[in-house]
């Protein structure tokens, strides 16, 4: 497992592309029969990939829980929300198979013991992305379509941010700890999302980017207001986003994106807006 400290605002400002990239970003989370974990100090949040083709995998695989967390199996104090962006699949917890296809998403309570994954069809393998947060207590594992997520429509094509944000893991849809998660589909034509910017002081976000189109990438705006840097993000990567940090991005193309937070709150009008001309 990739472990990842907090970082300070103040020392990002001097950091390079690299050291950047090395602090926030992350890529390669989908190889063939295995499990890549990144493991954040901030709000100890678990950022996660599985890209089950020959083999049923064990969310355990190549993580060694009792190391890591202390706990005896990975589940034992945490929630997990996860998201098919490949094949089809199938997601088993403690003995219950989930079938998952494209954009479907699973929350897996805290308690669960075994959490397997495969697919279909080896030829077009399912590619699931997982965010897990710690919980302080169970609710029921829940499968939730794209057609079940609450909608709301932002934006608009003058201002090139067109855009329906799903809300699939959230108060409105399904009971958690503090793990919200959903998925930001931008429309031909637009390429922002997340603007104007703002940061949640209370919460953090990772974000990850996929269904962007070949030969384009989305340049990911982070930092504070005042001093912003970019990472440029290519297809499935993902990235952490401190409290302290804007989480927005602009695109070559349009793109899909999937949003992930935990922290004191599940509050989404929680946040401290900046105007886009005081960004710096």
């Amino acid at each position: 497992m990739d472990i990842r400290y907090s970082t300070n605002p103040r020392d990002v400002k001097r950091y390079t592309t690299e050291e950047l990239r090395q602090e926030f970003h992350i890529t390669g989370l989908y190889e063939a029969d295995q499990v890549k974990a990144v493991y954040s100090h901030v709000d100890r949040m678990v950022t996660l990939g599985c890209m089950p083709v020959h083999e049923t995998v064990s969310i355990d695989k190549g993580i060694d829980v009792w190391a890591n967390f202390g706990t005896h199996y990975f589940l034992e104090r945490r929630e997990l929300g996860l998201f098919n962006l490949g094949g089809n699949g199938v997601v088993i917890c403690d003995g219950r198979e989930y079938p998952m296809g494209y954009k479907d998403c699973l929350y897996i309570t805290m308690g669960t013991k075994e959490v397997l994954f495969r697919s279909e069809d080896s030829a077009t393998p399912a590619r699931f992305y997982m965010v897990s947060a710690p919980a302080h207590r169970a609710y029921e594992t829940r499968l939730i379509t794209l057609a079940e997520a609450a909608k709301r429509p932002l934006g608009s094509q003058e201002t090139a941010n067109k855009r329906v944000i799903n809300q699939f893991i959230h108060p409105s849809v399904l009971p958690t700890c503090q793990l919200s998660m959903g998925m930001t589909c931008l429309e031909p034509g637009s390429v922002w999302n997340t603007m104007p910017c703002h940061t949640h002081e209370r919460r953090m976000e990772i974000y990850t980017y996929f269904e962007i189109p070949e030969n384009n990438v989305v340049f990911h705006l982070m930092g504070q207001g005042d001093e912003t840097r970019h990472i440029v993000m290519q297809n499935f990567d993902a990235v952490i986003s401190p409290s302290w940090s804007i989480h927005a991005g602009c695109g070559t193309s349009n793109y899909t994106f999937i949003w992930a937070m935990g922290g004191e709150n599940q509050a989404f009008d929680d946040m401290d807006k900046i105007p886009t001309t005081e960004l710096k």
